[in-house]
Order: structure tokens, then C-alpha cells, then sequence
């Protein structure tokens, strides 16, 4: 399938292949701000345009981001990016992972995430909640050549919410060195330290060699 010409933006060059309103507006900040020369309007995201659905059935973040990025990609003609990203608990052998956004049985919905880690947790003790944010970035060219960059961001799960920004795991997630959870920082802050961050800006250097 093909997106018609017409519901693709003319000065658009990038596509974010993503649904998740506060993943895309992370996204579209990080890149623009790393990519010299992208404007924020020529980043645009999947958001009313009709691509094809694609089966997340890889057994990696690398895996499913690369999916959706060639899709992306195949439909549109433009450069596509894609993150899969998740959190996986150490005493939960890596899980939720790759089933992070679905973890409760309802994808997307963040508040029975929440509640159903807590009772996961709810006997482990601060010194076993180790846990880490983890982001793959797939970048696909319109002619099937692509990258994929990683980044992590590790820290430890509370006992109940703290914040109101972000989303997903984020008022429960005390990131290494700070004093507030994710859903507590900034967005600058959160972005400076970020497994999303991190893939993001290393991903934006092949952004920005193939935009050149």
C-alpha cells in the first residue's frame, strides 16, 4: 500500500511512524533540535495518515522498530523513523520489554500498567527494584537502507506515582542520580538523560548524513 501524494505534506522530509501522542511530540523535539536545518514542520508524524498496520512480532525493540520504520518508509517515500521502547524490571527477568505498552492486557493504557507492576512489586524490597528504560531507533531510507541506534536509561522502581508529565512508567521510574522520577522532570531535563534521548540523538546523525 501507498500512501497517496495528497495526504503527505509537500515540505515534508521525515516521518515519525508512531500513534502515542507523547512519544511523538519527545521524538519530534529531540530530532529537530539535533538535525541542523529541520525545521519542526517538515517532521511530521503518522497521526491522519493512513498507513498500513504492522504486526509488531518481532522478539526485539530493534526488531519491531525496524518494522514499522521500511513500512513507514514503503508507504510514504520519506526518510522513516521508529522507536520501540519499554521497561524492563531485573527482578521481572527484563519484563515487561517489548510488552510494556500492553503489559496489562489493554494496549496504551497506562494507569492499569501501573497498577498491575505495583502488585508485581509490591513484596521487593527498594535495594531489588532495579529497572532501565530502553529505546530502539530505526532510521529507514526510501530505499530500504537503514540504522539503528540504542539507548537505555537505568534507575529504580517506587512504590506509587510521583508527577504528572510524561507517560507510561514514568511516575514510577527514579532515574540514577536524580531525586525525581521521570513523570518529575522537565521535558529538556528528561530528554537529556533519556533511553529515547539517547537513540534519538544518535539516530539524528544518520538523519542528518542522508539529508545532507
Amino acid at each position: 500500500m501507498t500512501v497517496p501524494a495528497a495526504t503527505v505534506p509537500a515540505d515534508a522530509r521525515v516521518i515519525l511512524a508512531s500513534h502515542n501522542r507523547g512519544k511523538l511530540h519527545e521524538l519530534q523535539r529531540i530530532l529537530a533540535a539535533a538535525v541542523p536545518g529541520l525545521a519542526p514542520r517538515e517532521i511530521i508524524s503518522s497521526a491522519g495518515i493512513e498507513l498500513p498496520d504492522v504486526v509488531e512480532d518481532a522478539v526485539t525493540f530493534e526488531g519491531n522498530a525496524l518494522l514499522k520504520a521500511h513500512s513507514a518508509a514503503a508507504a510514504t517515500g520519506l526518510l522513516a523513523v521508529a522507536d520501540d521502547s519499554g521497561l524492563a524490571v531485573d527482578v521481572l527477568g527484563g519484563s515487561p520489554g517489548i510488552f510494556s505498552a500492553r503489559w496489562s492486557g489493554r494496549h496504551g493504557d497506562d494507569e492499569a500498567n501501573n497498577d498491575l507492576l505495583l502488585a508485581q512489586l509490591s513484596d521487593v524490597p527498594p535495594e531489588h527494584r532495579r529497572a532501565r528504560f530502553v529505546c530502539a531507533a530505526a532510521l529507514v531510507a526510501p530505499d530500504g537502507s537503514e540504522a539503528v541506534e540504542r539507548g537505555e536509561m537505568p534507575g529504580r522502581l517506587l512504590r506509587a506515582r510521583r508527577g504528572e508529565g510524561g507517560f507510561g512508567y514514568d511516575p514510577l521510574f527514579l532515574p540514577d542520580g536524580q531525586t525525581r522520577t521521570s513523570a518529575e522532570l522537565t521535558a529538556e531535563e528528561k530528554d537529556a538523560i533519556s533511553h529515547r534521548g539517547i537513540a534519538f540523538r544518535a539516530i539524528s546523525r544518520h538523519v542528518a548524513h542522508l539529508l545532507s
